[in-house]
């Protein structure tokens, strides 16, 4: 498999840092400035993020591993449940709904993806911030008001994305792995931030950002995707 080149543009796009540059040969002084952080004790994380996925696929790969570094405390929702919700706790600072093998539209998982649609919409309405990936993203716009609705042709494997120069330094980055049969149409309002073959590969509405490609993308995740549905 090729490297993984979406890591350092996932830095931008979650808001939190992956990747930082290879360390000097020898100690050296290395001011805050320099690396383009805030001095650490000036960071206020919020206490909880919150993961939503598949029972059988609850993995949020580079994207968890790098919330856990920095002290979120991750909460996992699995989907099978998501019947029975209603709204997003109160101390929740970041959602983050993760691809399946599911379609939004599949009438026998109506009654989950009607649960799921309420806590992103009630967390969207609070202004939390939300990243859906994939199925993830799909389940946003479809929350949202979007669209959500079969590909012409399945995207699985490493695939361009293209955005605009503003939005070029944070989706520029390619190619992008893909593994996913529908696409969605970005709900009213919402700002298209790139493309690709099969139409939006990525939106932001307020603060929620919904990406169709896989960031968090990881060896052991494409292994067990190949020997199973897939996202």
């Amino acid at each position: 498999m090729p490297p993984h080149r979406a890591v350092r543009a996932a830095d931008s796009v979650t808001g939190v840092r992956f990747t930082y540059a290879a360390p000097a040969a020898r100690a050296v002084r290395i001011s805050s400035r320099e690396i383009g952080a805030e001095p650490i004790q000036n960071y206020r994380t919020p206490v909880r993020a919150i993961i939503i996925a598949n029972h059988a696929d609850a993995d949020g790969g580079v994207v968890a591993e790098r919330l856990g570094e920095l002290g979120w405390e991750l909460s996992l929702w699995n989907r099978e449940d998501a019947r029975d919700w209603s709204h997003l706790p109160e101390d929740i600072g970041l959602v983050v709904p993760l691809g399946s093998d599911w379609s939004v539209y599949w009438e026998d998982v109506a009654a989950f993806v009607a649960g799921e649609a309420r806590v992103l919409r009630d967390a969207h309405e609070r202004g939390t911030p939300i990243f859906g990936i994939c199925f993830g993203a799909q389940m946003l716009a479809h929350a949202l008001g979007g669209r959500v609705e079969p590909a012409a042709t399945p995207e699985i494997g490493w695939y361009p994305v293209a955005a605009d120069r503003e939005n070029g330094p944070i989706f520029g980055q390619n190619p992008w792995f893909q593994w996913h049969y529908d696409r969605f149409i970005p709900p009213p309002g919402a700002t298209e931030l790139a493309v690709g073959p099969q139409g939006c590969q990525a939106f932001l509405l307020g603060s929620s950002l919904g990406v169709q490609f896989h960031p968090e993308i990881t060896p052991t995740i494409v292994e067990r995707w190949s020997s199973g549905p897939g996202a």
